[in-house]
């Protein structure tokens, strides 16, 4: 299995294809890009996180830079410090959402925001042709900095907009799959009120099941919001970027519902334009026009939605796998924010959380995901694009083909070697009917699991 390179970052098998001496050629060759400055550095709670970040610190000071160590961290917490302390860039060892096996390498720029497709190019490129820089004198110290995480926390209560005194004694159930969101998130649902019921909470990197919060993997949330008669279920992803929906039913309500309902809380308080990716629901445009605000379509991927939502104006922005950026905050998906701002319209309207869902437009949605190399991909997304030429399409990421009652994203995954299909239609029938259609025209055979 190849390494993963592209504007997610680098991702890769630890001992395999990712090795400290490769996330030591990777932070050289990102210290060289920017030239040296001051770099923040930090990792998720992956077992191997220590090792590469000893790797990553190691390549970044002999390119030049002054880092500092900001320890095990959410990803949106480094992407907070960038603008806290003004820094020129920043790292963060994680492979997000990917199974333990993995690891990898996260870039941010001096706006906390992951770098765009030409300089994540440039990354590999440098290190590629090795042509890092190596000084041989004037090495900065590598200074720490653990407090941090508990400034992020206190920046997005800063951050609250309704008082949420109505919360007191709600109880939460929380699955931080034993990640980074382990360390902070509770305090942050203390301070909203909340009663919290902690589960998988220890920060170990021992994942109890697999990591991406979909469906298929949060049966024990789901169990225990019931358990506990508890009004709603935060599930995170190792990093914390990402979050899903538990509701008072103990029903997982989809990681598309995380966006919606943050857009809805913002725009009922703030007006301005949105912006979310090719593969997000329907459910934002949706939202949006009953504010008469206009939704920013974009290529799927945070950076893509972040330089978004900074050359609009955006006040709220994110993808529909359960990821939301405030931009008060940082522009990194932060699931920190998307529970403040879940829980601050669930004080405002009195409303449990599988009634603020109930008022959505109900859409149904099929995803999909293939293992594919990428020259195939390609060729797939070739042949997908003939077949529906008659349609309405957008291939500024793989091709998005619009039905008259629905639409599929068909593009290979910026962080695994796979081809997904994400369709969304009236019912779910229909749904898996347009992907049937789009994968039959792909040529693709068995689904992954």
């Amino acid at each position: 299995m190849a390494l993963m390179v592209g504007i997610s970052g680098i991702r890769g098998i630890v001992g395999q294809t990712l090795t400290p001496a490769v996330a030591l050629e990777f932070a050289q060759a990102y210290g060289t890009m920017l030239g040296g400055g001051r770099i923040v550095l930090g990792r998720d709670t992956r077992p191997s996180g220590a090792m590469f970040a000893s790797a990553a610190a190691a390549g970044l000071v002999a390119a030049g830079c002054h880092v500092t160590d900001i320890g095990v961290v959410m990803t949106p917490t480094a992407g907070w410090a960038i603008r806290e302390r003004q820094f020129d860039g920043g790292m963060i060892i994680t492979a997000s959402h990917n199974p333990g096996q993995w690891n990898g390498l996260k870039f941010l720029d001096n706006l906390g925001v992951a770098p765009d497709p030409q300089r994540a190019r440039q990354i590999a490129e440098i290190r590629s042709s090795g042509s890092s820089k190596h000084i041989v004198s004037a090495f900065g110290p590598i200074e720490c900095d653990h407090e941090v995480g508990q400034r992020h926390m206190r920046a997005v209560l800063a951050a609250c907009e309704i008082d949420t005194a109505a919360l007191r004694g709600t109880r939460v159930v929380l699955d931080s799959i034993n990640g980074a969101g382990c360390l902070h998130t509770p305090a942050l649902l203390e301070a909203l009120g909340c009663e919290v019921i902690h589960i998988n909470g220890e920060p170990t990197g021992d994942f109890a099941h697999r990591p991406e919060p979909i469906r298929d993997n949060l049966g024990e949330l789901c169990a225990a919001v019931r358990e506990a008669g508890a009004a709603i279920g935060f599930a995170q992803d190792p990093d914390a970027d990402r979050l899903a929906i538990v509701s008072d039913k103990g029903e997982y309500i989809g990681e598309e519902y995380t966006l919606a309902l943050a857009a809805r809380s913002v725009l009922s308080r703030r007006q301005g334009p949105v912006a979310a990716n090719l593969s997000t629901s329907r459910m934002i445009d949706d939202i949006a026009a009953a504010h008469g605000i206009e939704v920013i379509r974009c290529p799927v991927g945070e950076a893509h939605v972040a330089r978004t939502m900074l050359a609009n104006k955006c006040v709220v922005g994110g993808e529909g796998n359960g990821g939301v950026i405030d931009p008060r905050v940082c522009y990194v998906r932060d699931s920190l924010s998307a529970i403040s701002l879940v829980l601050q319209f669930m004080a405002a309207t009195g409303k449990s959380v599988s009634q603020l869902a109930g008022e959505l437009p109900a859409y149904a949605s099929v995803k999909q995901k293939f293992e594919m190399a990428r020259p195939d991909i390609d060729n797939a997304v070739k042949a997908v694009t003939r077949a529906f030429a008659d349609r309405p399409l957008n291939d500024s990421d793989g091709v998005r083909i619009d039905f008259e009652k629905g639409w599929v994203h068909f593009r290979a995954s910026n962080t695994e070697p796979i081809v997904r299909i994400i369709a969304e239609a009236e019912t779910e029938s229909l749904a898996e009917s347009l992907a049937a259609e789009v994968r039959d025209a792909a040529g693709i055979g068995t689904e992954c699991g």
